[in-house]
């Protein structure tokens, strides 16, 4: 029998951040410990802390912590500690003792160790490391790849490994949720599971169709380069996070009836529209429009007619306009390539520059309210130029649109005066529609360049959903965003509660009915109604 440190060989730099070593694990099973005395206790300040008993009466209990304070609490407040052969326990579910605080010091002192991945029964709970660990190398992928989850330390390649066997085991398509709240790491997480399917399950041709003028890369390298695009057009910094999905995803890869990738596709849900015209304090808007400001491609600021400045545009210097963890300029040269290897041609990616130029452009138009009247005019034409010759469009009836629309009554059109804010908004809500319209298209072409027309058996679906999130100011995209999790949480406590304790029922299993928090189901009921 090999000793199991020599098993975790295979893993090369990540064992450490994976698995305790065989004599940490020795160390913990001979450490002293009194099961009587030993106890988490509810703290004002920590949550909890680890101490032990000193006295007992009446309902109270006088505990001693660690670090040497004394605490007198109800009996409910103390909860039993694990011995310690439970320490860093890969799957919390295996632990004696099961509660709140156990649950949090295991996570902490794992974390602590930077084993970010620790399985809680059904689940894999992921802590964000917010640095890079070498827990994703090609020697890990390949040292997950069809194993059972026990026979391998807990990781999200197990639970994209496990998914791919059930699929060609059980002849099933299968899904894996992304759940958590802004920034906990959830896109991060999505873009392994890809990487561990591209990895194991390359079909390693090259495209049929190499079209003349257009560069292309494998399935699996577009299936990558469809992340770097999406997340320029549809991520930004937010308070909570500087590289914030703003819009949900749903990525469905399509396997043969081998198991070699086949195609895939890409749905989004709920791009977060409000960004384009407002940010808050500490935001920014779309990375995008920092790129193309960066002055890496120097090309872009005069085909765009911008400057390098970012403050110079309104619509985008409402907050922050820089961020220190990226760096806008190489970030350009991810998304220019990205644009190639995803076949756009020349002409398409001229066209998502200058419609990204026209929609900064927008922000800067000038109305000014004429004499004795309501009606609304523009305040000098340059802008609306810049921004009608990047949209094709003739600045003139562009302007007139904005000042005097057409309104169908009945049979006939006719026009309507508008006032100064209401111009603003008729330009807001253009600017906006044109950036998410165009989000969408690339999503479409996206979505024709990943469909090979291979035959597809199966598919394993990838659920990466806007997080849970409160601001100081909340508009309608955060009441979209927190339901959907909500829904979200919901589908997880019913698949690990409910399903579980009908089990335990039918098995005639004794044990005390949890309730974990359904009581959000009227208030989601009362949304969805």
């Amino acid at each position: 029998m090999t000793s199991p440190d020599a098993e975790m060989a295979a893993f090369g730099e990540a064992a450490p951040y994976l698995r305790k070593s065989e004599k940490e694990r020795i160390e913990a099973q001979n450490k002293p410990f009194d099961a009587k005395t030993s106890v988490f206790v509810a703290h004002p300040k920590e949550s909890f802390v680890k101490g032990t008993i000193q006295s007992k009466e009446s309902g109270k209990v006088t505990v001693k912590s660690e670090a040497g304070e004394t605490l007198t609490v109800k009996e409910d407040q103390v909860y039993a500690m694990n011995p310690p052969k439970y320490d860093k326990v890969e799957d919390m579910a295996m632990m004696t003792h099961l509660h709140e605080p156990a649950v949090l010091y295991n996570l902490k002192e794992r974390y602590a160790a930077w084993m970010i991945y620790t399985y809680s029964g059904l689940f894999c709970v992921t802590v964000n490391p917010y640095k890079w660990l070498p827990v994703y190398n090609p020697e890990v992928v390949l040292a997950y790849r069809g194993k059972k989850r026990q026979e391998a330390p807990p990781h999200i390649f197990s639970i994209s490994d496990n998914a791919y066997q059930f699929m060609l085991n059980d002849r099933e398509n299968q899904s894996i949720l992304i759940t958590g709240e802004s920034g906990a790491g959830k896109t991060v997480n999505t873009k392994r599971v890809i990487q561990y399917f591209a990895t194991i399950a390359a079909s390693g041709e090259k495209k049929k169709e190499e079209q003349s003028g257009k560069m292309q890369g494998t399935l699996e390298d577009q299936i990558i380069s469809a992340n770097p695009l999406l997340e320029a057009f549809g991520n930004a910094k937010t308070v909570r996070n500087d590289n914030s999905s703003r819009f949900g995803k749903f990525i469905r890869i399509h396997f043969g009836a081998t198991g070699k990738l086949a195609s895939a596709d890409i749905e989004t849900y709920l791009l977060e529209k409000s960004r384009v015209t407002f940010q808050l304090k500490a935001e920014r808007s779309y990375h995008i429009f920092y790129q193309v400001t960066s002055n890496k491609k120097p090309e872009l600021i005069d085909m765009l007619l911008i400057s390098t400045n970012p403050y110079d545009f309104h619509f985008v210097s409402q907050g922050e306009v820089s961020v220190p963890s990226i760096d806008d300029q190489e970030e350009l040269m991810a998304t220019d390539s990205a644009i190639d290897i995803l076949g756009f041609t020349a002409d398409e990616k001229t066209a998502i520059y200058k419609l990204t130029g026209a929609v900064m452009h927008y922000g800067n138009l000038k109305f000014k309210q004429k004499q004795r009247e309501e009606q609304a005019e523009p305040d000098g034409t340059e802008v609306a130029d810049k921004a009608a010759y990047l949209m094709g469009l003739n600045s003139a009836e562009l302007l007139k649109a904005l000042c005097y629309p057409r309104v169908k009554v009945g049979n006939e059109y006719v026009t309507k005066g508008q006032t100064v804010e209401q111009v603003h908004n008729a330009v807001g809500a253009l600017a906006k529609a044109v950036y998410e319209r165009m989000f969408l298209w690339m999503v479409i072409r996206i979505n024709q360049q990943l469909d090979t027309k291979q035959p597809r058996q199966y598919f394993i679906g990838v659920l990466d959903i806007a997080g849970f999130e409160i601001f100081d100011f909340n508009s309608f995209e955060q009441l979209c965003i927190n339901f959907t999790n909500e829904k979200l949480q919901q589908f997880f406590n019913h698949h690990m509660f409910v399903l579980e304790q009908e089990e335990y029922k039918k098995e005639g299993i004794e044990w005390e009915f949890i309730d974990f928090g359904m009581d959000l189901a009227a208030c989601i009921e009362l949304i969805e109604k």
